[in-house]
């Protein structure tokens, strides 16, 4: 796996989409980025485009699929598009009417471009993968965020979850037990912090989403998160003031690196390297293989449980979507339909960093052969909340929340702990309500 590209892509796929509320603002930029936004092609070819997921590796892979599309008269063509200015490269390329009939793309785009009457309703590629048997085969609550009342925005095709992950051989030293919950993990890591380990590592240097992550997971894991169940801002809610009041006292404790405010997503990854100082924290699936230690000492923890019993961590779904403007929405259904039959390979053949949305790929002996994926799949992915927490159904405020300067300030305001939780809880509201459409 290329660390670099995954570094990269943690921060292109949902920091710039906290952008595009002002993005939204003016007028669309021109096409741009490497003839991505080339001619609509021929009426018979459906053109994917699809995000650099992976190593090279993964693009050759998914172009070879996308490429034995035959059906409804017609064939598909493959399109790589750089995480780099994406949203951008999208928006000129489909107000242009140049742009993909089906894509894959950042986690909430969907409902950005559905706001923008863009997105072609998946409604029947569900009612083909309930005939065909794949409706049946998704994990539970996987397709729940995307049912809006118009219909469904997007199809799910992985998870990018947000485990706890400890480093065993520090703890022993330490003398510690792997946190089970808030209590045992603010004296565990006074223990770590002893031996010179950190015992919550995160970070919110330039690029790194980890320690934004971070917050809304502690929220959501005490039963709290920055919306009602109907999608009404909640920021100032008793369970968020509480998570952050525990957040502030893991600073004060120096439990959090006091550092972590500064560190980019190759300073954590340092940290998690055999010879690093990270203990315990919430990180991505594969953390092992990202910073090449599968010596079996680094290990996925059991969630934890907060102060009222509640247990949760975050989960972004990522999607595929269709458009308005194609060849024939008959066939990039059915070119939708069959590609959702096709993805197995691409776990089959080791190129995903992420957890599969069907039930048979995480049986495969290929994924199923990391106990840390089984643990994560058997433990996380069913108490899993998205950024709508308290609510379920994405929206396109979601991505004025994700990797949005609000957020950003909030997390590095926590971090350095010169504040009190409803101080910065407010401020954190403040600039949600300035940003977000009514």
């Amino acid at each position: 796996m290329n660390v670099q590209s995954e570094t990269s892509r943690h921060f292109s796929r949902r920091g710039f989409l906290g952008l595009t509320a002002a993005a939204a603002a003016v007028p669309l930029l021109a096409a741009c980025g490497g003839g991505s936004a080339s001619s609509s092609g021929s009426s018979g070819t459906i053109k994917f485009w699809d995000m650099p997921w992976g190593t090279p590796a993964y693009n050759d892979a998914a172009k070879k699929l996308v490429e034995g599309f035959s059906g409804a008269n017609s064939k598909a063509s493959y399109q790589i598009i750089q995480w780099n200015n994406f949203y951008q490269t999208f928006s000129s390329a489909i107000a242009s009417k140049t742009g993909p009939a089906v894509s894959t793309g950042g986690g909430f785009q969907a409902f950005q471009f559905e706001q923008q009457g863009q997105i072609a309703y998946a409604d029947k590629v569900i009612d083909a993968l309930k005939k065909n048997g794949q409706f049946d085969d998704f994990l539970p609550g996987v397709l729940d965020p995307f049912k809006s009342d118009k219909g469904y925005v997007a199809v799910p095709w992985q998870l990018d979850m947000r485990p706890l992950w400890y480093r065993k051989s520090l703890f022993d030293k330490a003398g510690a037990s792997v946190p089970t919950d808030w209590p045992s993990l603010l004296e565990a890591g006074k223990k770590l912090k002893s031996i010179g380990a950190v015992g919550f590592a995160t970070g919110s240097g330039a690029g790194n989403n980890i320690g934004n992550h971070l917050m809304i997971m502690m929220m959501i894991n005490n039963g709290g998160g920055v919306w009602t169940k109907d999608g009404q801002l909640d920021v100032m809610n008793d369970r968020n003031v509480e998570a952050v009041e525990f957040l502030l006292e893991l600073v004060s404790n120096g439990v959090i690196d006091p550092a972590a405010v500064s560190y980019t997503t190759d300073n954590l990854d340092a940290q998690w390297k055999k010879d690093g100082k990270a203990a315990f924290g919430m990180y991505v699936l594969g953390l092992d293989k990202r910073v090449g230690d599968t010596s079996g000492d680094l290990l996925v923890a059991s969630p934890m449980a907060g102060p009222h019993g509640d247990k949760a961590t975050l989960v972004f779904p990522n999607n595929i979507m269709m458009y308005k403007n194609t060849p024939s929405q008959d066939a990039s259904e059915a070119f939708l339909t069959y590609y959702m039959g096709q993805i197995k390979e691409l776990w089959r053949q080791k190129l995903m960093n992420g957890l599969p949305v069907f039930k048979s790929i995480t049986e495969l002996p290929e994924f199923a052969g990391d106990p840390n994926n089984v643990k994560i799949v058997k433990e996380y992915q069913p108490i899993a909340k998205t950024f709508a927490a308290q609510g379920t159904s994405l929206n396109a405020n979601l991505a004025v929340l994700d990797g949005g300067q609000a957020l950003n300030q909030f997390t590095q305001t926590i971090l350095t702990g010169k504040t009190d939780a409803k101080t910065a809880l407010a401020a954190f509201q403040s600039g949600l309500q300035s940003v977000i459409k009514k």
